[in-house]
Formats: structure tokens, C-alpha cells, sequence
């Protein structure tokens, strides 16, 4: 027996508009919910008919491999997948787009599927995949409607940009966000480069100068881990070359080129401002001490030789970033989720978050908003203390948390590192954002968590 699923949503935008942001490349990758464990294997065309994707899903400890194919291909109004192999005995989506009027329209998806072993299957999986179905298309339709809307506001322009650190966790959501919304992306790369790549190495002090041409953008994300692994003498030599050093040679180059970017992206950290207790701490905040707020000041001070040469300069000031996909939250999603998570330390320092998403809209905005430049801070204008963060994760899991790590086992555990990460305090506010006036999408952190984790309320 067949079942049927259906969810429309809204999107202030034309037909056209919403249906040519599903045919651009990183559309796919834009959708897939973070929480769900998906790897792209294999990609042949767009959404045209004859086109197929192959996939592989997560599901507990097993992979399943999953290809669908695209069929029934109209412009403008619809394209359908079925699935060619995978863990449905049926499966066919329609995507399907529909004019309200000159300004507006309805994305609808229809699925019709079927589960193996008949009765049994609907007994034991029937809920399950509703519930999945639910969960999947309400965050879909959110991305999907906020990405288009954020294309019109900040209008039509499209720009060839360059993006280091491409592979990395922010940098791994920000090119789908920015194919789709047709930019042309060009990668910088360690290894051997592909024809949409430029070759760089960064301790070696090279990089492909004449492909670097013409470009109206750069990005640089490119750094290393600072929480991976304790900080021994090595550790911290390599977490400051990995950004000072990086971030001099892009400066350099670029402002030595013919035709220079008109803007130069260099991500921070609002560990330049130390730990601070509660004191309130917007962009014209003076640096704090410690080895992080040393790191970060020598950092945006590798940006000067671009700044000198006319080219615009942001030094984004990253908080920490909440997404299931890595940083802080991945690594504390295991022991809340076990019920055994709890507050570090006394729980009282502060923690300045940012949704991923946000973080990417707030790097959409300063590309686009030509008089911010200098430093910019990218986090939520609602910093709460480690208490709050702890009680408000516990809540949307669904689990207590009444396990605190002490002070003194942080410390023997992660050394000089806890005291400027998990025990530092810093209440930033993201003031240049919210003065350009900057949408923020999830502002509160319990709607950020439940979105990123896939606990938002539905219908089922």
C-alpha cells in the first residue's frame, strides 16, 4: 500500500526565481539537513531528465546506499525524482512550483511512496518515516524560502569569488550557499587542483598569483582547528602560522594584483576580545590577553597590505558556531544526549553563539553591504551564559543535565586551552550587523538548536 505526503510553504519570490534556484549547482547540498548523516557519492547533470544522484546515507552504525533519477523535467514549473535504488519499494517526488502572483509563489512537494515487507513495514517504520518526512521538509522549505529571499534582498549582483578553507566546516555550507545563489566559486586548494580550483600552500609561502585575477570577492576560512587536540608549544605555533601566515600571503597577493578584488572577507574570532566575565563587548572593544586574543590580533593584522591597496576589508569575528556537523556542539551531543551532559565549571561565563546559518547570512551580508568594512562581529545579538546554553540543549533533547565538569577536571583534561575556550567568558554583541540592518533568521538560541537538530514542533 502506497502512502502519500504533501507540504507546501510560501516564498516571497517569483516562480522562476524559486524554481532556478533548485536547477544551480550547491541546491542539493543546501537542503540537506544537518543532523542527518548524507555523503554526496555521485552527481551525473542537474535536475534535467536523465539526470541521477547517488547518495549514502547514515542510518545507526550501517550505510545505504540511495541513487534517485530525474524524470518528468518541465521549466519553470516542475521536475520529479525516483528512486533507482534504496530502502523504499516506491518512491516518487514531485517538486513542483506555482505563481500567486507577480511577487509570489507556493513550492509544493508531493512524495508517494512505499515501504518493503508490506503490512509489517507500515507497522514497524510507517510513524518513523512520517516523522522523518515531517522533520526533513520543515527545515527544507525554511532554507529554501529564507536563501531565496535573502537573494532578492540583497538584489540580482552576481560575483566570481575565491574561498579558502573550502572544505571546512563553514566553508563546506557556504559554497552551496553561494552557487545557488549563482555566484561563480572558486576554491583554494592544498592539493592538486581541479579546473574550478587555484593551488596555494600557505607555510611554503606560494600560490598561483596570475589565476587570482579578476576576482570581485575572496574568503578566507582557512585555519586550523584550535580544539583538536591540547595545546602543546607545536600546537599553538601551528594554530597562529595557519592563520597569520595565510592571511599575509592572500593580503599580500591580492594587493599586488592588476585587478584586485573589491573585497576581502578574513575570518577572526571573538576570542580577540579574551575572557571578560559579563563586561558587554561590541567591535570597538579593546583586545583582551591570552594566547587567543594574541592570535586574533595578529591575524587581522595580517590584512593591513590589502586595506593599504583600496580593497575592502572585513575581519569577520566568528562566536561559536552551533551546527551538529562539528565544533562545540557535535562534541556535546553525545553526553546530552546520554543524559549525562551538564555545565562547565561554575556555568556562569559567557557564551556568544551563532547558527550556522546566521554565520552565513552574515557573511552574504557584509559581500553585499559595500560600507561595512573593518571588524565585524558574527554572533547572535543573544549571548547567554554556559548555564543557559546547558539547560536550553537539555530541553530541546529531551534529556536532563544534571552532570557539571568541574573546573579543575577541564583543566587537567584540556590544560592552558580550557581557560580560553570552555571556561572563558565573552558577552559580544553584533552591533555593526544589527546598525546595517542585518535580518537575523534564528536569534533565540532555543530556535536555533531545534532547527539545526531537527526538533521543531510539526503536525505529525
Amino acid at each position: 500500500m502506497r502512502e502519500k505526503y504533501e507540504r507546501r510553504c510560501k516564498i516571497q519570490a517569483k516562480a522562476k526565481e524559486v524554481f532556478d534556484w533548485h536547477a544551480r549547482p550547491g541546491a542539493f547540498e543546501r537542503l540537506t539537513p544537518p543532523w542527518e548523516k548524507v555523503k554526496l557519492v555521485r552527481r551525473v547533470g542537474t535536475i534535467t531528465v536523465g539526470s541521477r544522484v547517488t547518495i549514502k546515507v547514515g542510518i545507526g552504525p550501517f550505510e545505504q546506499t540511495c541513487t534517485f533519477q530525474h524524470i518528468d523535467y518541465c521549466e519553470g514549473v516542475q521536475f520529479r525524482d525516483v528512486q533507482v535504488e534504496g530502502p523504499f519499494k516506491y518512491w516518487d517526488h514531485i517538486h513542483r512550483v506555482e505563481p500567486i502572483d507577480a511577487e509570489a509563489s507556493h513550492l509544493i512537494d508531493s512524495i508517494e511512496y512505499e515501504l518493503p515487507l508490506g503490512i509489517l513495514g507500515r507497522l514497524l517504520g510507517g510513524r518513523f518515516v512520517r516523522r522523518k518526512l515531517e522533520r526533513m521538509f520543515t527545515y527544507r522549505h525554511r532554507i529554501t524560502r529564507e536563501d531565496i529571499e535573502t537573494i532578492r534582498r540583497y538584489g540580482d549582483k552576481k560575483m566570481k569569488i575565491l574561498v579558502s578553507g573550502s572544505s571546512g566546516l563553514i566553508g563546506s555550507s557556504l559554497l552551496p550557499m553561494l552557487t545557488a545563489a549563482g555566484h561563480r566559486v572558486i576554491s583554494l586548494v592544498r592539493r592538486t587542483p581541479s579546473e574550478q580550483e587555484i593551488f596555494w600552500d600557505p607555510s611554503a609561502g606560494t600560490i598561483e598569483r596570475e589565476k587570482m585575477e579578476g576576482f570581485d570577492a575572496v574568503i578566507h576560512l582557512a585555519g586550523e582547528n584550535i580544539a583538536d587536540g591540547r595545546w602543546t608549544q607545536e600546537k599553538k605555533n601551528n594554530i597562529r602560522s595557519s592563520r597569520v601566515r595565510s592571511t599575509a600571503l592572500l593580503a599580500d597577493t591580492l594587493a599586488k594584483l592588476a585587478h584586485p578584488p573589491s573585497t576581502f572577507i578574513s575570518a577572526s574570532a571573538i576570542g580577540y576580545y579574551g575572557n571578560r566575565n559579563s563586561e558587554p563587548l561590541r567591535e570597538e572593544s579593546d583586545s583582551g590577553s591570552g594566547f587567543l586574543a594574541e592570535v586574533c590580533r595578529d591575524w587581522e593584522a595580517a590584512t593591513a597590505t590589502a586595506q593599504e591597496a583600496g580593497i575592502r576589508v572585513i575581519n569577520l569575528r566568528i562566536g561559536i558556531v552551533l551546527t551538529p556537523k562539528g565544533g562545540a556542539l557535535k562534541q556535546m551531543l553525545l553526553p546530552f544526549e546520554l543524559g549525562l551532559g551538564g555545565k562547565l565549571g561554575d556555568g556562569k561565563q559567557y557564551m556568544s553563539w551563532i547558527a550556522l546559518d546566521d554565520l552565513l547570512g552574515a557573511i552574504y551580508h557584509v559581500l553585499m553591504k559595500e560600507e561595512l568594512c573593518g571588524p565585524v562581529n558574527a554572533v547572535s545579538p543573544n549571548p547567554v551564559t554556559n548555564s543557559e546554553f546547558t539547560l536550553t540543549l537539555a530541553r530541546v533533547l529531551g534529556r536532563p543535565a544534571l552532570f557539571p565538569a568541574p573546573r579543575f577536571a577541564l583543566k587537567l583534561a584540556l590544560g592552558e586551552m580550557a581557560e580560553e575556550t570552555a571556561l572563558a567568558s565573552a558577552k559580544v554583541y553584533p552591533s555593526k550587523l544589527l546598525l546595517s540592518d542585518y535580518n537575523f533568521r534564528l536569534p533565540e538560541l532555543k530556535d536555533a538548536l531545534e532547527h539545526c537538530l531537527g526538533k521543531v514542533k510539526t503536525a505529525a
